[in-house]
């Protein structure tokens, strides 16, 4: 064992102390420390070096010096676990005092509802005891007890606005921190030290509320400033303007501000609060934040109603920001709103009445901000393509900005409406301030001309049923062929970068490649941004289709299928290969929130679009509600909206391709809400039999039953009948089955069947047997094929196969089997290709 100790008598040696010990001199260190902090783990050439380049290190042997760093990494490795259990220890601590607030709140929450349910027991005897009186009097009595209390208007004068301040900041507290509210725990969430934090739901109140406790690392004042900031964290939030400013007495500054909201979808106005912020500092040195409405005052400033806008309101909410020992800030988070939701057709009314949904959007949207900054902070890293964090969540903020105002269209951005041509199923708009709409200048600094002189917006909304909305957009993000259309892409790309050009003109063939290149992510993944590369696409240069790749900045949101209540997104926008900061952007996408199951609008088995859907009668209602509850099918909204930039002289000709294209999708959205639909077969998302074959678990069972007929072994690794199908479409092997046909076509295929061949089992039938061969490979098979029907399988050596896309898929072996049915005829063939990747 080696020891350094800085004690030595001689300057110029490293003492040895019984044969065990050297003890080195400060210089010696120094060296030894100059070196550590270049190299920690330095060679046996290195070490050598440093031992002729310093004199005094010549007379310490290589072997010691070796010790010595093998130590100094012992010690560098101590000192980091040590400080990272201190921090694990910081958060627990933490954590363990939140979790003693919450259960001492949940105890008089309890203690208060045994003693109102004594309560009402008691009054439910008296009443049954109680004679009832029917005289005319008595029931125009008894009804004036239930009449809803008329408030008074509230003094808005200078000292009426710092009472009610004061009434805010008690309300606020006592939802934050007492028992005003009845809140219970949020479905799927768990408080730990790498949680969120503790997040509930309101139960039982008016309007809709959510409150969540966390930790962050940063301190009071900073969160306080973060949060301030709605719009740069809360997507929704279009605009909040600060009115007016007043300061206290008590050191606290009261604000006036007027708060816009987007809609979420185009079937519903957009929301507007007109707000008293009360910013103070309570005796315990904790920063307090809390907000309400102020809908109801005299002799004081006031906000009209605005166009397009519907008048919400905020009952009191806020932030209670409390310094943390060793750092950092705990924070209490309410959100308590009354959206108006009689203002929105019926079936839409969740998302006004979910208190789940504000949580998810809000409430943890707050917590998800501020510990992504305090990571940016502690972790000041360059990421995606040498971009700062704080650059890319602009980026990501400008195209959730633009999308938003693409759906809601207000007239103050310069968007008009354009007329219909008769079905009201898209709804078109047009905006002529294109510099004022994306807030850069058009003629941006990278060499490209100006773009065209105005943008126009096609938008359209929908009801799914029985689609979980993050399967449908990983889908849609994973399979863009699916829906999209490849001339509209290069025209939006060319229209973006270039001035007048040509519209795009349907062509037949196959898509380019989609590569995916990651950018950046949040700290949970809730969220992650990346630039879509579409290989050998057609650009638009001089009325001319030239071939080359196009790029897609794009936005995901919400692809966990298990968080309950999250709103999915996928946004994205044409750029330059260079990527400029300075770049234009339009975006375009799609946005899936998921209904509640209790309100349904119309049959089961049909995807529903068109706003003249949403009115639907009684017997409607019942029916999808009966099929609900059998099937626990999902509902959920989706909107659509693409820009597409143009010179004004072609406006009639883009508006007739931009109906044609949403309608388009909309066709292929609902088809392929239709396959994805769980309740095609059974619990297996994703899966669908094709029309005239068995049912899936059927199939799966001939296919495993076939092979261990044939080759002696089992497929799969389980013997419930009812996991087999699960299995097989899990397998890591890409398994087809093809049909008995003069010209074989694939009928079904596995997961990574699909990703091998890169299609879906739409388009799967359309796929020959022999298209997916090369000559070499096509020649191997028909020479052995004949195998397959008299001994019932063949096995193939390694090879390359073409995906659908064309590229070349490599693989290790391939078995083919002959599949039996129930009465041992030959169904199909199945193929397995083994360890295959793309080349």
């Amino acid at each position: 064992m080696m020891a350094v100790t800085s004690a030595c008598k001689d300057g110029s040696k490293a003492v040895m102390d019984n044969g065990k010990y050297v003890r080195y001199t400060p210089e010696q260190v120094e060296a030894l420390e100059r070196l550590y902090h270049d190299c920690p783990k330095p060679s046996s050439m290195r070490r050598q070096q440093l031992i002729r380049e310093c004199p005094i290190l010549s007379h310490i042997e290589p072997k010691q010096i070796k010790v010595w760093f093998q130590n100094r990494r012992c010690r560098e490795k101590q000192r980091k676990e040590a400080s990272r259990l201190q921090a694990v220890n910081r958060k627990l601590t933490a954590m363990n005092k939140l979790l003693m607030e919450e259960n001492d709140r949940l105890q008089k929450q309890v203690s208060q509802l045994v003693y109102e349910n004594s309560f009402f027991r008691q009054q439910t005897q008296n009443t049954t005891l109680a004679t009832t009186d029917t005289s005319c009097e008595s029931v125009v009595t008894s009804g004036q007890h239930h009449l809803t209390p008329q408030h008074p208007p509230k003094d808005a004068s200078p000292a009426g606005l710092l009472s009610i301040a004061e009434e805010t900041l008690a309300e606020f507290l006592s939802k934050a921190t007492g028992t005003a509210v009845e809140w219970v725990q949020m479905p799927g969430m768990k408080p730990g030290p790498d949680s969120i934090g503790i997040v509930a739901i309101s139960h039982g109140c008016t309007g809709v509320a959510a409150r969540a406790c966390g930790l962050v690392g940063l301190d009071p004042t900073r969160v306080a400033e973060i949060l301030k900031d709605r719009p740069s964290w809360f997507r929704d939030c279009r605009a909040v303007d600060v009115v007016n400013a007043i300061s206290t007495g008590n050191g606290g500054t009261i604000e006036l501000l007027y708060m816009q909201l987007y809609a979420p979808t185009t079937l519903a106005s957009a929301r507007d609060f007109w707000l008293l912020r009360y910013t103070s500092v309570l005796e315990d040195g904790s920063l307090v934040v809390c907000e309400r409405s102020l809908n109801n005052t005299q002799n004081g400033p006031s906000m009209p109603p605005a166009p397009n806008f519907v008048r919400a309101e905020m009952l009191p909410s806020g932030y209670l920001i409390r310094p943390c020992e060793g750092g950092g800030s705990i924070i209490h988070v309410v959100d308590h709103m009354d959206l108006e939701p009689l203002g929105v057709p019926e079936v839409l009314r969740p998302l006004y009445e979910s208190s789940t949904l504000l949580a998810q959007k809000t409430t943890m949207a707050a917590l998800r901000h501020l510990r992504q900054i305090s990571q940016e902070v502690s972790q000041p890293n360059v990421t995606g393509w040498g971009r700062r964090p704080a650059a890319l969540r602009a980026l990501s903020q400008r195209l959730s900005k633009g999308f938003n105002e693409a759906v809601n269209g207000f007239t103050d951005e310069g968007w008009s409406m354009l007329e219909s041509d008769g079905v009201d199923d898209v709804t078109l708009l047009v905006n002529s301030s294109i510099g004022r709409m994306m807030g850069v200048n058009p003629s941006f600094a990278s060499g490209f001309p100006s773009m065209g002189s105005a943008v126009l917006c096609a938008k359209a909304s929908m009801l799914l049923q029985n689609v979980p909305p993050a399967i449908l957009l990983r889908f849609l993000r994973e399979h863009r062929s699916e829906w999209a259309d490849s001339g509209i892409d290069a025209y939006s790309a060319a229209a973006v970068k270039a001035g007048p050009c040509s519209l795009p003109i349907s062509r037949a063939g196959s898509f380019g490649g989609q590569v995916i290149l990651p950018l950046a992510h949040t700290i949970e993944h809730e969220e992650s941004m990346e630039v879509i590369k579409l290989e050998n696409m057609g650009h638009y240069r001089e009325d001319m289709i030239m071939p080359g790749d196009i790029f897609l900045l794009q936005l995901c949101s919400g692809m966990d299928e298990n968080t309950v209540g999250t709103c999915a997104e996928l946004i994205f926008a044409p750029i330059d290969a260079s990527f400029s900061d300075d770049a234009p952007i339009i975006p375009s996408g799609f946005r899936i929130i998921p209904l509640d199951s209790g309100m349904d609008a119309s049959s089961p088995n049909r995807t529903l679009d068109l706003a003249s859907t949403l009115e639907v009668g009684a017997a409607g209602n019942r029916a999808a509600g009966d099929y609900s509850g059998r099937c626990g099918s999902t509902k959920s909204v989706m909107t659509i909206a693409f820009q597409f930039v143009y010179e004004i002289q072609l406006q009639e000709n883009v508006a007739t391709m931009a109906r044609q294209y949403v309608r388009s999708i909309i066709a292929s959205v609902q088809r392929v809400a239709l396959a994805l639909s769980p309740s095609r077969f059974g619990s297996h998302s994703g899966f669908q039999s094709p029309p005239g074959t068995p049912e899936a678990q059927t199939l799966a069972r001939w296919i495993c039953q076939s092979y261990r007929c044939y080759l002696g072994a089992e497929l799969l690794k389980i013997e419930a009948n009812e996991l087999i199908l699960k299995n097989l479409w899990l397998h890591s092997d890409a398994i087809l089955c093809c049909s008995l046909k003069a010209l074989p076509v694939f009928t079904f295929a596995n997961q990574a069947g699909l990703d091998m061949l890169e299609t879906t089992l739409l388009a799967l039938q359309d796929i020959t047997l022999e298209k997916i061969f090369d000559d070499n490979g096509r020649k191997a098979l028909f020479s052995e094929f004949p195998q397959v029907m008299q001994q019932g399988f063949m096995c193939l050596q390694g090879g390359i196969c073409l995906s659908s896309m064309g590229r070349p898929v490599s693989y290790e072996r391939a078995v083919a089997w002959k599949v039996l049915n129930d009465e041992e005829d030959a169904h199909c063939i199945c193929f397995m290709f083994i360890n295959w990747s793309f080349v």
